[in-house]
Order: structure tokens, then C-alpha cells, then sequence
């Protein structure tokens, strides 16, 4: 429902929607007043490094700013230094709210970083197996204050794996390290502290070491080539055994595109985002994979685990634990089946109401909401004849929830006068008093899925007039 003002005045490279995270995090996201011209954002971010360009949101129908800008510089560690310096600042000296200042979110993760965030400053390295701790800090401790490094070693002999860690203080120092240390240390963001993760760093780089010194790996990293069946679930796989979550790690001898990874698991529904992780000196694919519920990431684990992609080549998925209980999880995607059931049963046949409300014969209740949304508490609905402030427009898929679901969801960000559903289609209304409590509603359930259901939440555009209202259902 936005478009983005864009500029590159000065005659400076602009970058096409393909290479806005080229170099990775060298774009910055801003929350400013809406009366900050971009030549004060031009201004006040150049000292910083070379921008290629400079976007500000602007509403569709107004033109107007939404206090929301994009910069996009040359390299990471320019966005990373403008981030540090300028967060929590104010732009000018008539200004009284200062600006905030995160790492724009990829076109495939999942939300803004700042300048607490672990995965801006923790790098993973390869290096020599005669390395000790103290030389790997002596190398890299020239880009900037190290907080700890370490070297990962055979947990048998004690031996180093040529392989390590190096935590930076700010996000900008590790963002230098990587841009100029040696090459051979082939240096990359590391993955979020986990098992999962720093397994396959370990064996992507122990594998590419390998091929490196002229031999054969030792240990293959895809076992699953010796198996016959590889897109069809194991029924003798010890599960218990393995973590499960909604994010995947995808592992490739032919390295793929955004897109190539996008287009092979969206085949599955729910994707939430997906991440190549780069390395020029190596021809290995690896890339993350998240699904808005694990019903998903189960489903696509266990179909697209050996998939050949390009034929000859097969990828490896595997979960990343993120410390999520397992069990909860699949209690979640149990409920989330049966309310889309029961959803799906009350819609075609609206006679069926009364058995879902009521719970059947046995008088037993089934949760009305079932969704890993956090959702805030209850809240009452505004009087009926209260103004209304803003509507959004709702589209479901596959089918429409139910009435009294919706307006149990759609209450909690209070200020809520009515939802209603259109007759026929899979769209419904909300109107509300107040746009802050409408803004927390998109923000909070665009995208989400809810009882089985994906709603897209936006606003909706201006209200013809009553008489051109169209018929609704309730």
C-alpha cells in the first residue's frame, strides 16, 4: 500500500533491486520525523562512507513522508559505523526526537538488526591448525576491541580444526575484519549461536579445507546420497533425536541463488524468508530457510532432502535448533490442522456453526486461537457509533475465519468498533477509532497465520460512499 520515494541525486551509482543487500547489511533503516527532507539524511549520513542511494516511504494517495527512510551505502562497515553514531541522535537542532538507526532487514530475513545484535559481530574463520587463541586475537585485533575469540577443536584429541571464532564489540568492526583481512582467511558473518548452525560452519568449511589441500573429504557431508529414497519420510528415523523447528539449513555442492532457493521451497506452503550465504571463494550453496509454522518445515525437511537441484545435484535440509521445544511445536501444528479442519468445515457449511461454538455433544471447548503470534491481551470494543479513524482490509487464505475469531483478535489492539466479512469472498473490514491501535493490528498480524488461516492485514483504501457500501454477511 506504500510506495518509496527514491533518489540518487548527485549522479552516483544506483543499485537495482537485485543488489540493495550487495554487499550484506550495507543498508540502513531509519525511523525519522516526517518532516526531514533527505538532503538533511544525505547531509548528515555522507561522513560515513560513499551512498548509493537514499529512499523515503511516502504514503500512496498523499505523497506524503511516513517517517521512514533507507540508505543504502557502498560497504557493510559504513551502514554498521552510521548505525553506532547515529542511533538515539537527533538531526537537527530544532529536532526533539532523536532517530533510530537498525540494519535493514534482507529481502529474505526476518526483521531490522541493531547494535546488540550477536550476528552483526561475531565472525567465523578458517585458519591455520597451528593456531592458538592468542594469534588469532593478534591477527584480527587490528580491526577493532575483540570480546573473545575461540578456536574449535576435536572434542577426542584436542586438536584444532583450523577453524575459529572472533566476537567484535561493535558491529562495525567485525563488518572491517571481514572486508579486509586475508583472503585465505575467508572470513563470514557466523550463523546465531547454536548447535545446528555451527555444525554446518564447521563441516562447509572442514569440507572446503579439504578441497583446498587436494583431498578427498573424509567425512561426507551428504550421507544421504548412499540412501534410495530421498524425498520420502523414514519411517525408522529415530526423531527423538533430532531437533525441529520452523528454520532449516540447506546445504549445496553447486552454490544457487536467492531465488533459485526461494522458487524450490515456496513449493511448500508457509515460507516465511529465505538466505544464501555467500562466500566468493567457494563453490559450496548454503542458505537458511524459515516457515511461518512448523508444520511446514516438517513437511519440507523431509520432501526436499535430497531433491536434485540442478539434476545430478542434491541439496541436504536438515532443522536449525533454535531452542524451540519440540514437543510444543508439534502440539501447536496438531491444533493448527484441526482448528483449519473445523475452520474449513464451519465455512462450507455454516449449519456446523453451532458444533464448533459449543463444542459437539461432549460440551468440550476447543481454543478458539491457535497461532505462535503473541497476541496482547483482550480489550473492549469502542461504542458503535464512534468515529472511525481507519479501516483495514483482511484477505484470508485458503478460506475466511469465523466471526467471533475474528473479532477476538481484532480487539485486542483495542479501539476496535466492528469487523465484518464481505459475502461471497475470502476478505473482511475493521474499522477503528484510533490509527495507533490499527497500525499495532498490521504490524502484528500481516502475514501471520492463525487457526490454520495466513491473514494479510493493510490498510484499506478510503470508504466509498454509504449507499455504494458493499453487502455484508453479518
Amino acid at each position: 500500500m506504500d510506495e518509496a520515494g527514491s533518489s540518487a541525486s548527485g549522479g552516483g551509482f544506483r543499485p537495482g533491486v537485485d543488489s540493495l543487500d550487495e554487499p550484506p547489511n550495507s543498508r540502513i533503516f531509519l525511523v525519522i520525523s516526517k518532516y526531514t527532507p533527505e538532503s538533511v539524511l544525505r547531509e548528515r549520513f555522507s561522513p560515513f562512507g560513499e551512498i548509493q542511494d537514499i529512499w523515503v516511504v511516502r504514503d500512496k494517495h498523499t505523497k506524503e513522508s511516513k517517517g521512514i527512510a533507507f540508505v543504502k551505502f557502498a560497504r557493510s562497515s559504513q551502514a554498521c559505523r552510521a548505525m553506532e553514531e547515529m542511533h538515539g541522535q537527533c538531526l537537527g537542532p530544532n529536532d526533539t526526537k532523536p532517530i533510530k538507526v537498525f540494519i535493514a532487514q534482507s529481502r529474505s530475513s526476518g526483521s531490522h538488526r541493531d547494535v546488540e545484535d550477536e550476528e552483526l559481530t561475531r565472525i567465523f574463520v578458517m585458519i591455520p591448525k597451528s593456531y592458538t587463541e592468542e594469534d588469532l586475537r593478534e591477527k584480527f585485533k587490528v580491526y577493532g576491541d575483540i570480546e573473545y575469540c575461540s578456536i574449535i577443536k576435536n572434542k577426542v584429541t584436542g586438536e584444532s580444526k583450523g577453524l575459529g571464532y572472533v566476537r567484535y564489540l561493535k558491529p562495525s568492526q567485525a563488518a572491517q575484519a571481514i572486508e579486509n583481512c586475508d583472503r585465505s582467511f575467508r572470513a563470514i558473518l557466523a550463523e546465531p549461536k547454536n548447535k545446528a548452525s555451527e555444525s554446518s560452519e564447521q563441516d562447509y568449511y572442514s569440507n572446503m579445507r579439504q578441497e583446498a589441500l587436494g583431498h578427498e573429504p573424509r567425512v561426507n557431508i551428504f550421507p544421504f546420497e548412499q540412501q534410495s529414497e530421498f524425498s520420502s519420510f523414514d519411517k525408522n528415523d529415530n526423531r527423538g533425536q533430532e531437533a525441529i523447528s520452523k528454520r532449516l539449513s540447506v546445504v549445496s555442492r553447486v552454490p544457487f541463488t536467492e531465488e533459485q532457493l526461494f522458487s524450490i521451497f515456496d513449493i511448500v506452503p508457509g515460507l516465511e524468508y529465505c538466505e544464501v550465504q555467500r562466500d566468493p571463494y567457494s563453490n559450496y550453496g548454503h542458505g537458511v530457510v524459515q516457515y511461518f509454522n512448523v508444520a511446514s518445515a516438517i513437511y519440507a525437511k523431509y520432501k526436499l532432502h535430497g531433491f536434485q537441484y540442478p539434476p545430478g545435484n542434491r541439496i541436504g535440509v536438515s532443522f536449525i535448533d533454535d531452542g524451540s521445544n519440540a514437543t510444543d511445536l508439534l502440539r501447536k501444528m496438531a491444533t493448527q490442522m484441526v482448528a483449519a479442519q473445523l475452520a474449513s468445515m464451519v465455512w462450507n457449511n455454516p449449519s456446523q456453526q453451532q458444533f464448533l461454538q459449543f463444542g459437539g455433544s461432549s460440551g468440550s471447548q476447543l481454543p478458539q486461537i491457535q497461532t505462535d503470534v503473541i497476541l496482547p491481551s483482550c480489550k473492549k470494543k469502542a461504542p458503535p457509533e464512534t468515529p472511525v479513524k481507519e479501516r483495514l482490509f483482511i484477505v484470508f487464505n485458503p478460506h475466511p475465519l469465523p466471526l467471533d475469531v475474528l473479532e477476538d483478535i481484532f480487539c485486542r489492539f483495542g479501539n476496535l468498533i466492528e469487523v465484518y466479512l464481505v459475502s461471497g469472498k475470502n476478505v473482511g473490514y475493521a474499522k477503528y477509532a484510533d490509527r495507533i491501535s490499527a497500525n499495532d493490528a498490521i504490524a502484528t498480524l500481516h502475514g501471520k497465520i492463525l487457526n490454520g488461516v495466513r491473514l494479510k492485514v493493510m490498510l484499506a483504501d478510503s470508504p466509498r460512499e454509504e449507499s455504494n457500501k458493499r453487502q455484508r454477511t453479518y
